[in-house]
């Protein structure tokens, strides 16, 4: 069985594919909505999209289609702060206390999915951003998103993912990342307070 996975490495965010082909056709990020209206479309036929292409709100669903599956996924909403085992450390995490981001990820057809939370980040407009820790377990906010978990086609994930933050700041967007949508990232404005 094929799988496409949606991870990262020490170098960088990765989506890979078991499968691929030589020359495969970039992606296309579509807003799923009553009027399905396509956000973002990206291939060597059209130009690339602008980062308002693919901008939503908090809890619209993106819907992304790859040579070998189609896919959604959303960001649901954006906790600062929440309880966590204990705050985070500022001098080895970056953070004072914890945020999460309640994330949704849907097989719709093609190879079988494997998500894991670090393709998820925090952007503030200053150019800083907080990536995940890789922390699982414990005390962490329930329930927690995945790592390395299978979804198969007409099945989800969903949970929170845990960021270590700064509490007198907020980020400016949530973003979506895994290699195949370096180009355009998927991003979801967090509203201030």
């Amino acid at each position: 069985m094929r799988r496409l996975t949606i991870t990262t490495l020490a170098a960088g965010l990765l989506l890979a594919l078991t499968a691929c082909s030589n020359d495969p056709a970039a992606p296309t990020v579509s807003k799923t909505s009553s009027s399905p209206e396509p956000v973002a479309t990206t291939s060597s036929s059209s130009p690339s999209p602008t980062a308002r292409d693919t901008t939503y709100k908090l809890g619209e669903t993106a819907k992304v289609t790859t040579d070998d599956a189609t896919f959604t996924v959303t960001a649901l909403a954006y906790t600062q702060p929440v309880k966590g085992p204990q705050p985070p450390d500022p001098a080895t995490q970056g953070g004072d206390v914890w945020a999460t981001v309640e994330a949704k990820v849907c097989s719709v057809s093609g190879i079988t999915l494997t998500v894991t939370q670090f393709p998820w980040s925090l952007a503030y407009t200053d150019g800083t951003v907080v990536k995940v820790t890789g922390s699982t377990g414990g005390d962490l906010p329930k329930p927690e998103f995945p790592m390395d978990q299978p979804v198969t086609n007409g099945r989800c994930i969903k949970g929170k993912i845990p960021f270590p933050v700064m509490n007198n700041t907020r980020p400016d967007r949530v973003v979506y990342a895994p290699e195949a949508l370096s180009a355009t990232p998927i991003e979801w404005t967090v509203p201030k307070q």
